[in-house]
């Protein structure tokens, strides 16, 4: 049986990719903090270990050295609200991410592989744009850049197998943070007519399960030192988006474009092409964008029952 660790195995992309990988005949070691595994799946082949991201060489301690598959790293801390604008903890992360790393090559994984992100791009972009004053969310995006170009040069040195996934935007059944997918869709459950910039910003959507199959796939089948964006293989204007999701969960509520301002970067489409994604891995995203916020719309209604 293939075997694989998995860092931030509690949180909605890590424990995604926990339970694709158990379905795929995985034996999986899902590392989360202590008393922190309500969201891990449960499997015979699953297996909770209490991880510390201060302490992640303790980790030699209790995983025996093997032949693993991957290190997936998922553990970030502070990924949505005010924390993405806590400098000391961004950085901290990227600390971190290489210690995993690290960490990974002593326990005999052949490959590590980290969740970047489309927003790197955006960050760089946004730092050399003349005259641009970025928001406090490139601080998060700076975090994740920090942490590429130290663990290329870090894996470089060391002899590791660095593989790097970049999402594009996740959303789904299991994710509580106020992003715009889940404000808009709680709004329409509320009957409320949502409001937007003119949404003339290039954008794409990856719905969880293709997400969780794509760093499966990618894993097994990219490149070391490449970078693979995981897309829907659609991206356009944002407006198209959200006219998709109105279409599919609020066709008689008014979705209201240009009341708010834009301030970020607007990325030209070739920075969503995913198709060296498919050729290298031969992953593809399955749903649509419309599908997927009707299963999670359905996934909140429920929620908002309990």
């Amino acid at each position: 049986m293939k075997k694989a660790l998995v860092s931030g195995a509690n949180g909605f992309v890590g424990a995604a990719v926990v339970k694709e990988l158990a379905a795929n005949g995985y034996e999986v070691f899902a590392l989360a903090k202590k008393n922190h595994n309500d969201h891990i799946p449960i499997g015979d082949n699953i297996h909770f270990i209490p991880f510390d991201l201060d302490n992640a060489e303790q980790l030699k301690e209790v995983i025996p050295a093997d032949t693993y598959e991957a290190f997936y790293h998922f553990a970030w801390s502070g990924s949505a609200g005010n924390a993405r604008a806590d400098t000391r903890l961004q950085l901290q992360n990227a600390q971190w991410t290489i210690d995993c790393m690290r960490v990974s090559k002593d326990l005999g994984c052949k490959r590590f592989v980290p969740a970047g992100t489309i927003m790197e791009h955006e960050t760089i972009a946004a730092a050399y744009t003349q005259g641009n004053h970025p928001g406090l969310g490139y601080i998060y995006g700076s975090g994740k850049v920090v942490a590429h170009m130290m663990c290329m040069s870090i894996a470089a040195k060391e002899g590791i197998d660095l593989v790097w996934p970049k999402i594009t935007n996740a959303y789904g059944p299991g994710e509580r943070s106020p992003r715009l997918v889940n404000t808009t869709i709680r709004k329409c459950i509320a009957g409320e007519s949502p409001q937007f910039t003119s949404g003339t910003q290039n954008y794409d959507f990856v719905y969880i399960d293709d997400i969780a199959c794509a760093f499966r796939l990618i894993a097994e089948n990219g490149k070391p030192f490449h970078h693979y964006l995981i897309g829907s293989s659609h991206a356009k204007p944002l407006k198209e988006f959200l006219l998709e999701m109105k279409s599919a969960i609020a066709p008689n509520l008014d979705f209201k474009f240009g009341d708010i301002p834009f301030t970020g970067i607007n990325l030209p489409l070739t920075a969503f092409d995913s198709s060296e994604t498919e050729k290298d891995t031969g992953f593809k995203a399955k749903i649509s964008f419309g599908e997927g916020c009707r299963r999670t719309m359905e996934w909140w209604k429920k929620e908002e029952k309990k």
